[in-house]
């Protein structure tokens, strides 16, 4: 019987099963076979041959559950870029609607138009209304083009700006869900003032009355990232990376080499962990064993109890005490860095 294991041709992603939403990571290569191995011999089951795999299957199941949590408890931070960028991750669109009930969403930024690379509206969380935003990059190809990869165009944090300031207007917590590569650098984004939209975006996060909890569930890329994550708590999933350029970049500013993107990952120390170390971040939320994209309920829920404990402690805070707090939050991370 032939393999249903096939080679795809997008970096950093070696194996492919033959359910299309089964894509592996090139590290995953003898996961991918013992996978694939297990499938060929449901079929033969499957197709009644008259021989019993069951006992077979089992142990390559075992075997399998073992190699998955090995290699997963030990991944550097190239591996955890590269599991941050799957694209069977859970995105904003998963988040919104297993945790937000009665979602509306509010478009357009009233100065220019609208963009889907930022989504954002008004739910109820766990009870509580709050507003929500988040990157969205799309799922396939034209959900990507779509929602242009996540990557925000000035319209995009303009209409952040405003639903923030609607949520300060009502007394609303903020929740933002941030999965970006980093602000879109189109001629047409710089003209119309990418940069001063970021730092509006980022100023108006700092600014608010209500507290605001932040999640960097896959890329946390640069200005575009922080535009919606400077906040109260700032919480990463066990997998992600948060970093203020993405590895290519930096091995392309220090090494002139792109390939270089490994070593300027361990360097830069973007990693969940690295930065809760650093101080940066307030807490990991745990993925299951292989990572989100293996089951998206399960690191939905991790998440979602983080971002509720945090909610709780602002209860009982005023506005004055929620502004000193994240405030006294961002210059502890100078200080810190200061004394590693």
């Amino acid at each position: 019987m032939a393999s249903p294991i096939s080679i795809i041709n997008a970096p950093g992603y070696s194996l492919k099963m033959s359910d299309p939403t089964r894509t592996y990571l090139d590290f995953e290569r003898p996961i991918a076979e013992l996978e694939s191995k297990i499938e060929e011999l449901e079929k033969l089951d499957e197709a009644q041959t008259g021989v019993s795999t069951a006992e077979e299957v089992e142990k390559l199941r075992a075997k399998a559950a073992i190699l998955l949590k090995n290699t997963y408890a030990d991944l550097n931070a190239w591996q955890k870029t590269q599991v941050a960028r799957h694209p069977a991750r859970p995105q904003f669109k998963h988040f919104r609607e297993t945790l937000i009930e009665d979602f509306t969403e509010l478009r357009g930024d009233r100065c220019f138009g609208e963009d889907r690379a930022l989504i954002g509206g008004l739910g109820r969380f766990r009870g509580r209304r709050v507003m929500v935003i988040g990157h969205e990059k799309g799922h396939d190809t034209e959900t990507r083009l779509e929602h242009n990869f996540g990557m925000a165009r000035p319209e995009g944090y303009r209409k952040a700006v405003r639903l923030m300031d609607i949520a300060d207007r009502f007394a609303l917590p903020v929740l933002s869900f941030i999965d970006t590569a980093g602000a879109y650098p189109g001629v047409g984004a710089e003209e119309r003032g990418q940069a001063e939209a970021i730092a509006r975006s980022t100023q108006k996060c700092l600014s608010l009355n209500v507290p605001m909890i932040a999640l960097i569930t896959g890329e946390g890329g640069s200005g575009g990232a922080v535009a919606i994550a400077a906040a109260n708590s700032v919480f990463m999933m066990e997998h992600a990376i948060y970093s203020v350029i993405s590895p290519e970049g930096c091995a392309s500013i220090l090494w002139r080499d792109s390939a270089r993107a490994k070593d300027a990952a361990t360097a830069m120390k973007i990693t969940a962990q690295d930065l809760l170390r650093l101080h940066i971040i307030d807490g990991i939320a745990d993925e299951p064993v292989g990572g989100a994209h293996r089951h998206h309920p399960t690191a939905i829920t991790a998440a979602a109890d983080l971002i509720a404990a945090a909610l709780n402690e602002f209860d009982a805070m005023t506005a004055k005490k929620i502004k000193a707090q994240r405030k006294a939050r961002f210059l502890t991370i100078g200080r810190s860095l200061l004394e590693s």
